[in-house]
């Protein structure tokens, strides 16, 4: 029997509609017959071809466009844990596609790891189902051969091992963004806290951000810095590149984060640290984090 908070995490590789079908749509309606909670989260086209398929039984199930849920996949994390926590009563299945041919490497790079993560178990809930599509015919080999690696199960065979998602899943560098931009480089500490966020305002507007999501960016910018001050040793350097319709922060600090699940979980309401990153999250198109020589945490956001 499975136990609570258990996860059966698999990929699924298709190369076509037919495929695709033939994967998904039984999985959905087992869970429905079962009187799970079923959450489908895909990319349009997608959705709707499985919305289509399933007939009168889409009524019994939720739907939601990754396009949004998944637009940063460190937002996903939150997301189908909350939806897990929200059905205390009946196991979850979930059919979640945040991969899909024309992302962004990094957006790919950060699917990847939030796939990885995925493999804790959530506490609290009754046993959860995911399965994951992947493209074989539109993603690149890399990104399949990483898929492999971090689920415990493909196409329905068991892996041997499971994916150890440890501090691993921050190590490394994050390379200088490709294409031309203006760059702007911006020492800060605790007296300087609002000269961030009139740097970063300025820079989104520059960018032709919509006023929104200039402050959605100025506020999460703010939420990275004050970590930084108060758990990077006290200072930061801010790096901003800026392009037409594209602004994007780094952070950096002495610190190091350790935590894999950091900012991937609603924080509890009485909880008191641990919020910034999360928040950071909900409000940006991407936010990427690394450590080497200390913390590297990264923000983009586009004009839409």
């Amino acid at each position: 029997m499975a136990e609570r908070g258990e996860i059966h995490h698999e990929a699924f590789f298709y190369a076509d509609p037919d495929e695709y079908l033939a994967g998904t749509v039984p999985f959905v309606r087992e869970g429905i017959e079962a009187g799970e909670a079923v959450l489908v989260a895909l990319p349009r086209e997608k959705r709707e071809l499985v919305r289509d398929a399933l007939g009168a039984d889409a009524e019994l199930a939720n739907f939601a466009a990754m396009e949004e849920m998944g637009r940063n996949p460190g937002r996903l994390l939150s997301a189908w844990t909350d939806f897990a926590l929200a059905n205390p009563s009946a196991g979850t299945r979930g059919l979640g596609e945040p991969a899909w041919a024309g992302r962004s490497a990094a957006a790919l790079e950060e699917c990847g790891r939030h796939e990885a993560l995925l493999n804790l178990p959530i506490a609290d809930s009754q046993p959860v189902a995911l399965l994951c599509p992947y493209d074989a015919a539109g993603l690149d080999d890399e990104v399949l051969i990483g898929a492999e690696r971090c689920h415990l199960a493909v196409s329905g065979r068991e892996r041997s091992a499971s994916y150890d998602a440890g501090e691993d899943v921050f190590a490394g560098r994050l390379e200088r963004p490709a294409g031309e931009f203006v760059e702007t480089v911006f020492g800060f500490d605790a007296a300087t806290l609002h000269s961030v966020r009139r740097l970063v305002f300025a820079e989104a507007a520059r960018a032709g951000l919509e006023t929104a999501r200039a402050g959605d960016l100025v506020l999460a910018a703010s939420e990275i810095a004050t970590n930084s001050i108060r758990h990077g040793g006290g200072t930061g350097v801010l790096q901003i590149w800026r392009r037409e319709d594209e602004v994007i922060c780094d952070f950096r600090d002495s610190g190091r984060i350790v935590d894999p699940l950091a900012g991937r979980l609603r924080p509890g309401f009485e909880q008191v640290e641990g919020r910034g990153l999360w928040v950071a999250n909900q409000l940006c198109d991407l936010v990427q984090i690394r450590w080497d020589d200390g913390n590297v945490v990264r923000l983009w956001m586009g004009s839409d």
